[in-house]
């Protein structure tokens, strides 16, 4: 699918819903090992639909997005989201700014809690946290020489660690 198609895929199954899409645009942004995100940006009039719970319904409309492309690809014909069957590309759908605030909310957690790491020099334990907000933590910290970040813990207890492993 290309993306073009998944906007018209997002704007279907949003009005589904009742609510009213006001206008849909993406970005794309490629990191240097291949892998990348694409981001479509929806405008609604009325958010509170998708953003209320912390987000739930909206996390459902990504997961719900994810599966109809990857039942929708076939392997002879890959999606810009697909190499050799694995998607390599994320793709998030953010409803009048709620991801990208949250996102940032994130960074500045991450900041912090690495700031906290250097300072004290030991590990520092984040806040449980799901798959995603893990994943932004992971890519945020990657670029720290002195910090390694893991994820320890089982299900919804899961949190990321900061660890301090001095200057290298």
């Amino acid at each position: 699918m290309n993306n073009q198609e998944i906007q018209n895929l997002i704007k279907e199954l949003i009005e589904k819903t009742n609510v009213v899409v006001k206008e849909i645009s993406f970005t794309e942004q490629t990191s240097s090992d291949g892998t990348g995100m694409t981001m479509f940006s929806v405008e609604v009039n009325d958010p509170y639909t998708f953003t209320s719970r912390g987000g739930e319904v909206l996390s459902a409309l990504n997961h719900l997005v994810r599966k109809i492309i990857e039942a929708k690809t076939s392997p002879l014909a890959p999606s810009p989201y697909q190499v050799d069957g694995g998607i390599t590309k994320s793709l998030l759908i953010d409803i009048n700014g709620f991801q990208k605030r949250r996102i940032e909310s994130i960074h500045a957690i991450a900041h912090m809690m690495a700031e906290r790491a250097r300072y004290f020099k030991s590990n520092i334990e984040v806040d449980p946290m799901s798959a995603f907000d893990r994943r932004i933590v992971h890519e945020f910290l990657s670029t720290a020489s002195d910090l390694k970040t893991e994820s320890t813990g089982e299900g919804l207890s899961r949190r990321v660690v900061i660890k301090y492993i001095g200057a290298i």
